[in-house]
């Protein structure tokens, strides 16, 4: 095996509000809040953190394994999974639920607004790390509470070494929790606003954090990424979309290039520049898991991006 995915599988309903946000919400009445957002077009997508980091380890000729907890309404996301090759062995449906949905609206700044209910997910802690699987790399990303602190435990005491990605999960851990994940992570990525929410809730700074892990990584966006390792900075560049149509899952896909990174033994410069090109790629298309490559593109696109070319066996 050569990549554990611990997270969400989930339905993902994708609406995009015709304007700004900013432009409807009164900062005065914030405390009285009462919006509606008119979205012509809605879409029902396949999701949740897990299956598409899967789904983009796939694209690149890797081997991602997710790990959730689904409802009895899972089986056209399992025939959609299966037909392109993710692997579902540590894929455990749980009766008398609901697959995890998402309720994601987006303006036209790319700001969001998300409703999630968790459904299966609040199960996650039923499903166990192996330790005796062949997993090289393992990844914490959003999914139930429990099962985010017991999987982070279960990688560290099998001598997994992982990537924590709190994403939108980290609301739910306090100082003391948030601290322990940092502790036993070997990589920590967050994207800029997660990065300050982490930051304020452990007292650590960015250089506090890094130095409690083999890398600290935040994503920013257009603006690129930052990667904090070995007492070095990387600013790493944001890779250029052929079009910005929809960036719902460019973190998600960014995180499968630096874990396939990762799992290639890349250079923290090279590991960047595939998670941003790869995050580049999805926001080219609407949905999460609709983006369609090849090794070999991948490769002749990153050498065209970057200006050489990533030597990395795929």
């Amino acid at each position: 095996m050569s990549a554990l995915i611990t997270g969400s599988i989930a339905y993902d309903n994708i609406m995009v509000f015709q304007g700004r946000f900013q432009d409807q919400i009164l900062p005065d009445q914030i405390h009285v809040l009462n919006v509606s957002f008119l979205v012509p077009a809605l879409r029902r997508e396949f999701g949740g953190c897990a299956a598409n980091i899967a789904y983009n380890l796939r694209l690149l000729g890797e081997t991602g394994y997710p790990m959730a907890t689904v409802g009895h309404d899972f089986g056209p996301y399992r025939d959609w999974l299966q037909g392109r090759g993710v692997p579902l062995d540590y894929v455990r449906e749980v009766p008398d639920s609901w697959t995890a949905v998402a309720y994601i609206t987006t303006d036209l700044a790319d700001n969001q607004i998300t409703a999630f209910h968790p459904g299966a997910m609040q199960h996650a802690h039923l499903n166990a790390v192996p330790a005796d699987a062949g997993i090289r790399w393992g990844m914490v990303s959003p999914d139930g509470r429990q099962g985010m602190i017991e999987h982070a435990e279960q990688f560290a005491a099998a001598g997994i070494p992982f990537v924590f990605d709190p994403g939108q999960g980290l609301p739910m851990f306090g100082a003391e929790e948030l601290a322990r994940f940092v502790e036993l992570a070997d990589v920590v990525a967050v994207n800029d606003y997660e990065g300050k929410m982490l930051s304020q809730r452990t007292g650590l700074d960015e250089a506090g954090i890094a130095e409690r892990v083999r890398a600290y990584v935040i994503t920013r966006g257009a603006e690129g990424s930052v990667i904090l390792a070995g007492g070095r900075r990387y600013e790493i560049p944001a890779a250029a979309p052929e079009a910005v149509i929809d960036p719902t899952g460019c973190g998600d896909a960014y995180r499968a290039g630096l874990v396939f990174g990762l799992l290639r033994e890349a250079d923290w410069e090279t590991a960047g520049r595939i998670a941003s090109l790869l995050g580049a790629i999805k926001v080219e298309s609407a949905g999460t898991q609709n983006h369609a490559l090849d090794p070999e593109s991948f490769a002749a696109r990153f050498s065209a991006s970057f200006g050489y070319q990533h030597g990395l066996r795929i």
